[in-house]
């Protein structure tokens, strides 16, 4: 039984022909089975495999390497405190605390309803905005508990869903390279010219120069 949508087995496949080497599309590929079930399974893991010509094994070796890619059911909406030294000296613990109370659920745990998976965080490089979090990987700023509180009070409500999508998905505009921009799907040691990419930009800048 095939894990991809049909629609996103053909997005698979545009993707693998943008590279070189099929296996290059992994990561990509991860991407888009978690956009699609909001985690990356073993199922979604085989037929990446598959349509890479590799194994689940190297599949599973990649995505467990990363840190977003979740590979157990989290909630619709993943929220990260931030708990390292900034945030924590400006309140991070006394966030998580009421953010377990809120949510009632531990760190870690995910709500009943599956709306909400809570987790702490290490830095995320926001330092002078302590203490903050993530939804989904989108920043909140310098959050205390009545904003916490709000926060999840509109996600819920669905007041920020042009701002906060589904976990999984990374963005709403999917990148689309010109043919005639592209680089083509060519080994590196088959190359003997420059990209096309390349001499265009050249070729612009030697146009729109002006005298010094």
């Amino acid at each position: 039984m095939n894990f991809f949508s049909e629609e996103n087995r053909m997005l698979a496949r545009e993707i693998i022909g943008r590279y070189p080497k099929r296996r290059s599309a992994m990561i990509p590929l991860l991407h888009v089975a978690q956009a699609q079930a909001g985690w990356v399974s073993n199922e979604a893991m085989v037929e990446i495999a598959e349509l890479v010509d590799t194994t689940p094994a190297e599949v599973l070796g990649t995505c467990s390497f990363y840190e977003m890619f979740k590979r157990e059911p989290v909630g619709k909406y993943l929220v990260n405190i931030c708990v390292t030294m900034s945030c924590a000296l400006a309140g991070a613990a006394d966030l998580m605390e009421r953010a377990q109370e809120r949510l009632g659920v531990r760190v870690g745990g995910t709500t009943p309803d599956g709306m909400f998976t809570l987790a702490s965080a290490e830095c995320q490089a926001a330092c002078t905005e302590a203490p903050c979090l993530q939804v989904n990987y989108r920043y909140r700023y310098r959050v205390d508990a009545p904003q916490f509180d709000q926060l999840i009070d509109d996600l819920a409500a669905g007041a920020l869903d042009d701002e906060i999508p589904p976990h999984g998905i990374t963005a709403r505009i999917r990148q689309r390279i010109p043919a005639e921009r592209a680089v083509g799907a060519v080994p590196p040691d088959q190359v003997h010219e420059a990209p096309v990419w390349l001499t265009l930009s050249a070729a612009n800048g030697a146009s729109g120069g002006g005298a010094g």
